[in-house]
């Protein structure tokens, strides 16, 4: 579970990122909703995961929305595992040898865990594990706040479970 629910407020919060950027979940609210997905380098349902929200990346990435990975792991395991499934949206590392400080603020006790927060600061979605629903309708809130067409994230050809827990 985590304390961040829907209608709740999500904590601020500054990492460096992999190329070693300072985010703050503040300073990028002011652009826009941010998606923040929460992972580990070994965890099976995060690697099932993350092509999809790269999918929604490339259909978002000249909105004002940002998404971004937030890593339980150290820089260069999780570089691998960004090269490995051709992750090109930003990756905030929140690694275990500084205490999940982020993940601990949001109360993680799994990953991969999606929080889309809105510019005020509140959550609009929050998501465990891999959830279809979830992600498509976090799909369609980017995408109408984008005025863009809300086109199907995955295709008839995919078999996709509505389910998989993290």
């Amino acid at each position: 579970m985590t304390n961040i629910v829907a209608g709740g407020l999500a904590p601020n919060f500054s990492l460096k990122s992999l190329d070693g950027k300072d985010f703050s979940l503040s300073a990028a609210l002011q652009s826009g909703p941010v998606l923040l997905a929460f992972f580990k380098i070994g965890c099976p349902v995060c690697q099932f995961t993350f092509p999809f929200l790269e999918r929604l990346y490339q259909r978002n990435k000249s909105s004002n929305a940002t998404i971004v990975g937030i890593g339980q792991n150290g820089p260069e395991k999780t570089a691998a595992f960004v090269k490995e499934y051709g992750v090109t949206f930003p990756v905030l590392l929140d690694p275990e040898e500084k205490g999940y400080i982020v993940s601990n603020a949001y109360g993680l006790t799994m990953v991969p865990t999606l929080i889309l927060v809105d510019t005020d600061g509140s959550v609009l979605v929050s998501s465990m594990g891999f959830v279809k629903a979830d992600i498509e309708s976090i799909a369609a809130q980017l995408a109408e706040r984008a005025h863009i067409a809300n086109a199907p994230l995955f295709q008839s050809t995919e078999s996709v479970p509505a389910v998989r827990p993290g």
